[in-house]
């Protein structure tokens, strides 16, 4: 037993000389080993927050999936799995360096090495005389851990006008939209304020991750295409609306929970630092206000059915939840829980209120994305002035101003890609091809061919 207990000492002082040794050497690459720590745990939270955020693309696919009729269900998978796969390639070739104009995301020092150098790869520009230094790659973190994780943030903005469009659009017009989407609208706007650009320089505009940014940029992508591609069939009859139930809840719920998970990482990553004390405090903040926010609008949601309609709306329940998650996006750090909370019921609020007024304008849309992201997104960076914001200066004049600019542009915009697709593709499926499902008729495959069509 003695012997058991010195086995821990022996331990420490084998290992000792190792460690030693190790500092006397010092890092390979970094100054000393504190920037090595910093950089390490930064580029550690972009690369986690990143791949909660990816994990999001498997929620919003589930959702959608649930909330869609079972004849339409491969269409949805199939648009969810192609648009990330488009955003990836687009924010690389142009998204990211239209976002950080002044930055260089690639191994090079000069703007110009950096980014051939990341599209053609270091060794083609030796070649032809262009060099890169790839101690320009250890700072702050890993640029690419950053691009990784901006990426995920550019993908979900073109999953939010996925849902809204379901059931009724082709293909392959909505692709090219995503291209438009991810490779110009969405980096350009973000750079207004996250790249360094006017909106937070002159107006102090904050939003610390993209609750107008993201989610109110899909939403308004979404609404804009909603309009201009009409309703589904049968939808608003006779001056009625006709509710069109989804294929399966237990999908819907499932999407939800998952993009519940993945918010921690949208939300928590963008606090940007993992390097010190300070900042993973912070992290933790981030998380329990992120958590409480969806909470909030869960419960507020469950209880507003209950007295409106008598019965529990499970579908308002799962939006309630996300359009918590959503208001809590632009300011996650400086509320208290109790404040998050609040922040998070009135999103509840919002969506039990908004879906019945857009039927009544005859939107149409199917998962409920736009009062989720773009409502509950205005009113997230508007609360941002109740709580000051991550900057500590948040004004009600800066936050109206970019959600107007950013709302402007993306309408104006997704109007002009939307009329041109309708214009020369055509984004609309025949009545024939709406009434037999977008799965046989644009894709040759159903989601459940052992059962008959929804």
């Amino acid at each position: 037993m003695k012997l058991l207990k010195l086995l821990p000492v022996a331990a420490a002082l084998i290992a000792a000389p190792t460690l030693g040794l190790a500092q006397d050497e010092g890092p390979s690459v970094g100054v000393n080993a504190a920037t090595d720590t910093v950089f390490i745990f930064n580029s550690l939270l972009f690369l986690i927050g990143g791949f909660l955020v990816f994990w999001m693309a498997a929620g919003f696919s589930m959702l959608e999936a649930g909330m869609v009729r079972s004849k339409n269900v491969t269409m949805q998978l199939t648009k969810n799995i192609s648009l990330f796969s488009i955003a990836a390639i687009m924010y690389y070739l142009i998204g990211y360096n239209l976002m950080y104009p002044l930055g260089d995301w690639a191994i090079g020092s000069d703007e110009t090495g950096g980014y051939l150098s990341a599209l053609f790869g270091p060794g083609v520009l030796e070649a032809v005389g262009v060099t890169a230094d790839a101690a320009d790659d250890y700072g702050y973190a890993a640029t690419s851990s950053d691009f990784f994780f901006q990426l995920m943030f550019c993908a979900t903005t073109a999953s939010i006008v996925s849902g809204t469009l379901a059931e009724r659009i082709k293909l392959w017009p909505f692709l090219v939209f995503v291209v438009v989407l991810t490779g110009i609208i969405y980096p350009l706007q973000a750079s207004w304020d996250w790249g360094g650009g006017f909106l937070e320089s002159q107006f102090g505009f904050s939003d610390f991750a993209g609750s107008t940014i993201v989610h109110s940029v899909g939403g308004w992508a979404a609404l804009t295409g909603a309009i201009i591609l009409g309703p589904r069939l049968g939808k608003y009859k006779d001056g009625k609306v006709n509710p069109i139930p989804g294929s399966n809840l237990a999908l819907a719920t499932l999407g939800t929970f998952i993009l519940w998970m993945g918010w921690f990482g949208f939300n928590g990553g963008s606090q940007l630092a993992m390097g010190t004390v300070g900042d993973v405090a912070d992290i933790g903040r981030v998380f329990a206000n992120t958590n409480a926010a969806a909470a909030g609008g869960a419960v507020t949601a469950l209880i507003l059915t209950q007295v409106l309609y008598k019965k529990v709306d499970l579908t308002m329940v799962l939006n309630g939840a996300l359009a918590g998650l959503v208001s809590i996006t632009a300011e996650p750090l400086a509320p208290t829980l109790g404040a998050a909370t609040l922040i998070g019921a009135v999103g509840g609020v919002i969506v039990v209120f908004t879906v019945p007024m857009l039927d009544k304008m005859k939107i149409d849309d199917v998962v409920g994305a736009i009062p989720v992201h773009l409502f509950a997104g205005i009113w997230g960076t508007l609360a941002v002035v109740f709580t000051g914001g991550y900057h500590g200066e948040a004004t009600l004049g800066g936050q109206i101003t970019g959600i107007v600019v950013i709302g402007l542009f993306v309408i104006v915009t997704s109007a002009v890609v939307w009329f041109i697709l309708k214009m020369t593709m055509g984004i609309r499926v025949t009545e024939e091809a709406e009434i037999d499902g977008l799965d046989t008729a644009e894709l040759g495959m159903e989601a459940y061919p052992e059962f008959s069509k929804g």
